[in-house]
């Protein structure tokens, strides 16, 4: 664990330099542990994929200051700690009426879109992080049978709910957005909603599972095609 100063109120420490759940549950380790501990003088702690940015009060603490104290935290955190996550559903329409790019993610690994339906549901992805927009989880990994790189010129506009993915990770567009993602189904879920609590319908640490469901079911549930 390394720190890097990110600006004159801020650090990201470093866990390490590959994305794996056993570096992520290290970083969601420290990250429920210090807002747990609700420390004067932080302003906002952040867990991405391998990093932790925390912003604090300079008046309080200067950079190596912290990061000496933050280690002398994170060695007394039982590294198993904080990290129950929950299991979570995302129902969705995998079809290429809303799946804008699956019939040729399955052309591409010459699978038919039922195999790449299968695959992509038989596996749960993890939440490393939310960013991008509010309630955009980044989660992986997408099994590399059906890894799929970006989009070379993105959409201008991607519809709300749909499901993507790019290389190995994948996400649900919380709102309509410009997007370079590989669009592949479509959810009636609200990812982001002021009613719920942390706005978020997916927090970090949890774990996802897509279940493909019919046109019928999604329309009745308030899906659009």
């Amino acid at each position: 664990m390394y720190y890097k100063v990110a600006s004159v109120d801020a650090i990201i420490i470093y866990f390490g330099d590959i994305i794996t759940e056993e570096i992520s549950q290290q970083v969601l380790s420290l990250y429920y542990n210090l807002k747990a501990r609700d420390i004067d003088g932080f302003i906002e702690i952040i867990p991405s994929y391998t990093t932790l940015y925390i912003e604090f009060d300079t008046l309080l603490y200067s950079h190596s200051e912290l990061f000496t104290q933050i280690e002398q935290w994170a060695d007394e955190i039982d590294s198993g700690e904080y990290l129950q996550g929950r299991d979570m559903s995302i129902p969705t329409y995998f079809d290429p009426s809303v799946g804008l790019d699956l019939e040729r993610v399955a052309s591409l690994h010459q699978m038919s879109i039922d195999e790449v339906v299968d695959i992509y549901t038989k596996r749960s992805y993890r939440v490393y992080t939310i960013g991008f927009a509010p309630g955009y989880a980044y989660m992986g990994s997408v099994d590399e049978q059906i890894s799929t790189p970006r989009l070379s010129t993105p959409r201008a506009q991607i519809p709300e709910g749909s499901v993507a993915i790019a290389n190995t990770q994948c996400a649900v567009y919380p709102q309509a957005s410009p997007g370079g993602w590989n669009i592949i189904g479509r959810t009636y879920i609200k990812m982001f909603d002021r009613a719920i609590d942390g706005l978020s319908y997916l927090r970090v640490g949890d774990s996802v599972r897509f279940e493909p469901i019919s046109l019928e079911e999604y329309i009745a549930r308030g899906g659009v095609v």
